[in-house]
């Protein structure tokens, strides 16, 4: 892994339970800064729940985890959170715009008044995600594409460093995906920080350059060639998975 004068998040000796079900298993890894990691593994292998951990909103059952650290280029980094693509009453008359003012909130309070700094942070997330022209589109009208790159918007609205993604790509259409998997390469480049949670390893391979595999515990963390060898996809999926046929179009280089 890299120095971690260079990491951005540390995890130490993680875990984690649901109850009496461990979720997380003593999971040891580093996030670099201005790096694009997948989460990956199979169902309940603890995505989510390593997400949420991250966020202070799962308890932990022991270790530590530590962000920002003194980082030189973030000193108090600030996190913004995807969840999985969410339930909404989308015939609820409220706007695209409205909806991404909303990553504003949690700066200004219940009591809170925009100001012209929360006008234009609303403004240039609008602009960055290519969605100033449907700012008043009642969200329904909005493709699925349209509607994830809202949610993004708003969390790029709160003014974030550190972005946590739990399963962007779910329900995109291959144009969708294409769009938000060059929206991410962009945010790499500019030293944005984003953790995904993904499903599909060809996916991974072709977006991320880190990725994280779990299966509870740490299964391998890294460059995401690394991570994804045929021994480490065996070992998280099952030593099955490449003769089932789950995997193999999923893994070639």
């Amino acid at each position: 892994m890299p120095a971690a004068a260079h990491n951005i998040i540390r995890l130490d000796h993680v875990t984690a339970r649901h109850g009496r079900t461990v979720a997380l298993d003593d999971v040891t890894t580093w996030i670099p800064c201005g790096s694009l990691t997948a989460i990956l593994g199979p169902n309940g292998a603890g995505k989510s729940t390593l997400l949420r951990a991250i966020l202070g909103w799962h308890p932990l059952a022991a270790g530590e985890i530590r962000i920002g650290d003194a980082h030189p280029n973030h000193a108090r980094p600030r996190l913004a959170y995807l969840p999985q693509r969410p339930e909404l009453d989308w015939d609820f008359p409220i706007t695209l715009r409205a909806v991404v003012a909303q990553g504003r909130y949690r700066k200004l309070g219940l009591l809170g008044r925009f100001a012209s700094e929360d006008h234009a942070a609303v403004d240039r997330a609008l602009a960055e995600l290519e969605l100033a022209p449907l700012a008043h589109r009642q969200i329904r009208r909005l493709s699925g594409g349209q509607q994830q790159r809202m949610f993004l918007a708003r969390a790029l609205a709160q003014g974030a460093d550190i972005f946590l993604l739990d399963e962007p790509f779910a329900g995109l259409d291959l144009r969708a995906t294409a769009e938000l998997s060059a929206m991410l390469r962009a945010w790499r480049a500019q030293g944005r920080t984003v953790l995904a949670v993904v499903h599909d390893l060809a996916l991974a391979r072709a977006c991320f350059d880190q990725a994280v595999l779990l299966n509870t515990a740490l299964v391998a963390a890294g460059p995401v060639a690394a991570v994804l060898a045929p021994e480490n996809i065996a070992a998280a999926y099952g030593p099955m998975a490449l003769l089932a046929g789950e995997a193999p179009s999923l893994v070639r280089p």
